[in-house]
């Protein structure tokens, strides 16, 4: 077991705030030519997926296996770990709406439980079943400026900082961690934020999927590739976990068949 509470963890849970001054950022391009063609193979089979549920089922197993670290956040000046491992998807809810749902123990799923878990979780989103999230929003929502300011504050207080459970929300609300398929939206790429109202250690955006040239054995070669950009929480993790985290995809989009249980 890893010690999670070092002394540098402790003095960046001190002497950074989040995210203000706390945000590593880091982005790779990688080559999906044989993921896409495994993902086409799949889908005519008549398995449903995509490239985000590869992603958030891929991190999942990368923060099992890998990377425990990810599966943290601070409370009260000290490193914890998440009791499972959930994923929380932006989707689209309605056009120009986006919304979230979280997936519970994403790295105990597989490519067929997981489209199955997420499209019934969007289904639910998009019929306007309100969880304790969207309830609280709403409640924040109504209140008059500049008093939501001071309840918003208050709120962050309790969950993020003190660890204090309000109105059904707790600071594991949100999961483990995030993930954004920004390029569903025609956007290439970009950079995340850390929520602020939220206990998550990373962000995983998704750009754009395009054709570009790539050497490839000293010849030139048409291929596929995806820029992926994460956000990360200092005061928990470092770029080197950055680092093992962009080589984990890099194996994982060369053998997507790893994860068909």
């Amino acid at each position: 077991m890893k010690d999670l509470n070092n002394a540098w963890r402790k003095t960046a849970s001190t002497l950074y705030r989040k995210p203000d001054d706390s945000k590593i950022l880091g982005s790779v391009e990688l080559d999906i030519t044989e993921l896409q063609e495994y993902i086409s193979k799949k889908r005519k089979e008549g398995l449903k997926i995509t490239l985000t549920h590869f992603f958030t089922l891929v991190t999942a197993r990368a923060i099992k296996e890998k990377l425990p670290e990810l599966n943290t956040y601070i409370i009260r000046g000290n490193v914890r770990s998440h009791k499972q491992i959930n994923a929380t998807v932006s989707v689209l809810l309605r056009e120009n709406e986006m919304g979230s749902v979280k997936v519970e123990d994403a790295d105990k799923l597989n490519y067929f439980t997981i489209v199955d878990k997420l499209q019934a979780k969007i289904i639910e989103a998009r019929k306007g079943t309100e969880n304790s999230t969207m309830q609280m929003k709403d409640r924040l929502a109504a209140i008059p400026w500049p008093f939501r300011g001071l309840a918003y504050w208050i709120i962050k207080k309790l969950l993020v900082d003190w660890g204090v459970s309000v109105g059904g929300l707790s600071a594991n609300n949100f999961g483990s961690y995030i993930v954004s398929n920004i390029g569903s939206l025609g956007l290439d790429n970009g950079y995340p934020a850390l929520f602020p109202a939220a206990n998550i250690s990373f962000v995983l955006i998704m750009g754009g999927v395009k054709k570009t040239p790539l050497v490839i054995k000293d010849e030139v070669k048409i291929r596929t590739v995806i820029t992926l950009a994460a956000a990360l929480d200092h005061r928990v993790v470092d770029a080197s976990h950055a680092g093992i985290l962009f080589k984990f995809y890099k194996k994982a989009v060369k053998h997507p068949e790893m994860f068909e249980f």
